[in-house]
C-alpha cells in the first residue's frame, strides 16, 4: 500500500454559506500541490531546493478571506476568456456580444465574475504513480455576456516524475470563444522572498504580439530578434525589463503574449524554462497552446499582504500563462478560439518541477 496521496480539508465558506474545500496532492518525493474549489485555485506548490530545503514557490493567501477581499488572480483558472478582449465586445456569426469592461476599456479574464470566482465541483483521484483532482464548472448561457452553456473541467495531476499536468476540457451548446489558462504567480526563491528579477527565463518563441497602450494586441506578429523580448537563449529577467522600449512602457515591464515556435495542432511541445540560480529550482513548461503570456508582476505594489503576512512588492513574482492569443475574437488572423457545438475544447500544459545542483 502506498501512503495517502490526496487529502481534503475545509478552506472556509463563502458569504452565501457555501463551503470551499482544499485538496493536497503529494508525490513520492514530497512535492506538494494544494488546490481549492473556489476558482480552481492553486494555493501552494512546495518543492525542495538544491540542498533539499522545501519552500512554497507560489503567491497566495493563508485563508479564503484573502482571495475574496481582492486577489490579482493568484493561482486561479481564468476564463471563459483568459487575457483581454478589446472594448469588452466581439462579434460571432453576425451577432455582437457585450462584456464587462473590468480592465480600463477592456474585458479581462472572463469579466467581473469569471471562472476564478466560482465554486467548482471536485473529484480527487490517486494511483500508484500520481495524485490529482478534477474540478468541474458549468457556465450558463449569457454568463458575463458570453453565449452558450459551457461545461468545463480542469484536471490537476501531480506525478512521481515531479510533473504537474494541467488538462482542460470543455463543450458548448452554442458557438462561443473559450480560452482557459492558469494564473499562478511564481517566485522560485520562495513565496514573498525578494523579486524575480534574477530569475533566468527561456521562451521557445521567435515572435510576439505587440500591444497598444491598453495592452490589446495591434494584430501584428513581429520578430523578437534585436528587442528586449528575445528570450530564445536564457536571459536574466531584470537585464532588459526597464529598457527604453515603447512596448515595455505600455506594459510597465513584460506583460505580453509570445507566439510559440512549436505550436502545432494540439501537440505538446516545450514552451518555457524558468531557473533560479540561487536555489537551483527549475520549471520546464510544455503546452499544446500556441502562445504564452509572460507577466513580470509589474502591477504588484506592496499593498497586498499574502501568506504569513508577507508583503508582495513590485515584481515579487511572475506568471507564465499558456493560452491562445489575447483579443483573438477581434483578430481573424489569430488562431481561432471559437468552440462550436459538437466540438471539444482540449488543452494541456505540463509543468516539470526540477532541481539543478550545478
Amino acid at each position: 500500500m502506498h501512503p495517502e496521496r490526496v487529502s481534503r480539508s475545509p478552506f472556509g465558506t463563502l458569504p452565501d454559506g457555501r463551503a470551499v474545500e482544499s485538496f493536497t496532492l503529494t508525490n513520492a518525493h514530497g512535492l506538494e500541490v494544494r488546490v481549492m474549489t473556489y476558482g480552481a485555485i492553486i494555493t501552494h506548490i512546495v518543492t525542495p531546493d538544491k540542498n533539499g530545503r522545501r519552500a512554497d514557490v507560489v503567491l497566495g493567501f493563508d485563508s479564503l478571506a484573502g482571495y475574496l477581499a481582492g486577489s490579482p488572480y493568484f493561482g486561479a483558472v481564468v476564463g471563459r476568456y483568459a487575457n483581454r478582449i478589446a472594448g469588452g465586445r466581439f462579434s460571432l456569426d453576425g451577432v455582437t456580444y457585450t462584456l464587462a469592461r473590468n480592465n480600463g476599456p477592456n474585458s479581462l479574464h472572463g469579466g467581473v465574475r469569471g471562472f476564478d470566482k466560482v465554486i467548482w465541483q471536485a473529484d480527487p483521484f490517486e494511483n500508484d504513480s500520481a495524485s490529482g483532482v478534477t474540478l468541474r464548472y458549468t457556465s450558463a448561457d449569457g454568463e458575463e455576456g458570453f453565449p452558450g452553456t459551457v461545461v468545463a473541467s480542469v484536471t490537476y495531476t501531480l506525478t512521481d516524475g515531479d510533473e504537474l499536468v494541467v488538462a482542460y476540457d470543455a463543450t458548448t451548446d452554442k458557438a462561443t470563444p473559450i480560452n482557459l489558462s492558469q494564473h499562478t504567480y511564481w517566485n522560485l526563491h520562495g513565496d514573498g522572498r525578494g523579486t524575480i528579477l534574477d530569475h533566468v527565463l527561456t521562451l521557445d518563441a521567435s515572435r510576439f504580439t505587440p500591444v497598444d497602450s491598453t495592452l490589446i494586441p495591434t494584430g501584428a506578429i513581429v520578430p523578437v530578434a534585436g528587442t528586449p523580448f528575445d528570450f530564445r537563449t536564457p536571459a536574466v529577467i531584470g537585464a532588459r525589463i526597464d529598457a527604453a522600449d515603447e512596448q515595455l512602457r505600455f506594459g510597465k515591464g513584460y506583460d505580453h503574449n509570445w507566439v510559440l515556435d512549436q505550436s502545432g495542432a494540439g501537440k505538446l511541445a516545450h514552451a518555457a524554462r524558468l531557473e533560479d540560480p540561487a536555489s537551483g529550482r527549475v520549471l520546464d513548461i510544455s503546452t499544446t497552446e500556441p502562445g504564452i503570456q509572460f507577466y513580470a508582476g509589474n502591477f504588484l505594489d506592496g499593498t497586498i499582504k499574502g501568506k504569513q503576512g508577507r508583503t508582495y512588492g513590485h515584481r515579487a513574482a511572475l506568471c507564465l500563462e499558456t493560452q491562445h492569443f489575447p483579443d483573438s475574437p477581434n483578430h481573424p488572423s489569430f488562431p481561432s478560439t471559437v468552440l462550436r457545438p459538437g466540438q471539444r475544447y482540449q488543452s494541456r500544459t505540463l509543468i516539470a518541477l526540477r532541481v539543478s545542483r550545478s
